[in-house]
């Protein structure tokens, strides 16, 4: 019974809890950006270089053979992929950048330099002098 114990404190931690909701909220994110970039913005660049779908970009590799696909390299997926990766890379890396930034403390002013007084030995020689009288 111990063990279930010790997994539901584990479980209903901040930490633990955080993790989920934002582990949620990414996956939703990213088929946002997903359909963002192969609805919104793929189709208007195959459309300035020639008309070309990004989707349907492929080299065969090997043809069909019977009861086998060809063997294809789906190049266009990839770059697809890569816009995907891109927009959500800048997209993480500017809310980490702004959490940062509230997170830092404000730079304090540096105080101003205290003028520097005689030294040790110099205060110990004034005092043989004045001894000395």
């Amino acid at each position: 019974m111990s063990i279930l114990k010790e997994f539901r404190e584990f479980a209903v931690k901040g930490n633990v809890m955080d993790m989920a909701v934002g582990v949620i909220i990414g996956g939703a994110f990213g088929k946002i950006v997903s359909s963002l970039v192969s609805d919104v913005i793929m189709p208007p660049i195959g459309w300035l270089i020639g008309g070309v779908d990004f989707k349907d970009l492929a080299i065969q590799i090997a043809p069909a053979k019977e009861g086998a696909e060809a063997v294809m390299l789906k190049y266009g997926a990839f770059i697809q992929n890569i816009f995907d990766f891109l927009i959500i890379a800048i997209a993480v890396f500017s809310m980490v950048k702004a959490i940062n930034s509230l997170k830092r403390p404000p730079e304090v002013a540096e105080a101003p330099a205290v003028a520097k007084g005689p030294t040790q030995e110099e205060l110990l020689a004034e005092i043989r002098d004045l001894l000395k009288k």
